[in-house]
């Protein structure tokens, strides 16, 4: 997906990073950016300010699809296509957004159209999830972003 490239080109990683790396390249990039260091050039300050935000954004977005994140909500991810019923479908630009009954939320990236075509034409739509869908593209739990926001 065009913004996971994006990424991790503001981080300067690739897709072999890990949350050790990433934390570590994170900090380097914010002691270098942050506004706060540029108290006495305002223009230079307002560049910091939306810089930092890109980093922090890139950084937040990377950590949540990074394999060990996912590995840690390997269980309750497997819980929620196992027993939740899904409530809700969203697609936009290749992400796949799922909203099960239980009330979390995963956003599936690069999904081609004719497979979200596929699942909404689907006899049992979390069957299709659980044997196409899972397992085939990098997610996130969007849960906690919608709860937070």
């Amino acid at each position: 997906m065009k913004k996971i490239v994006e990424y991790r080109k503001i981080l300067g990683v690739d897709k072999n990073a890990t949350l050790k790396e990433l934390k570590s390249i994170y900090r380097d990039f914010m002691k270098e950016f942050h506004p706060d260091k540029f108290q006495n050039d305002p223009d230079k300050k307002v560049e910091a300010e939306e810089k930092s935000k890109d980093i922090i954004e890139a950084y937040h977005f990377l950590v949540s699809i990074a394999p060990e994140t996912v590995a840690l909500s390997e269980t309750e991810y497997n819980n929620t296509l196992n027993t939740a019923s899904l409530l809700d479908i969203h697609y936009k630009a290749q992400v796949l957004q799922l909203d099960f009954s239980d009330g979390t939320s995963y956003e599936y990236f690069n999904v081609p159209y004719n497979m979200y075509n596929k699942l909404c034409n689907a006899d049992s739509k979390g069957r299709f999830v659980r044997r196409h869908i899972s397992g085939a593209f990098v997610y996130r739990s969007t849960s906690r972003i919608a709860a937070s926001q």
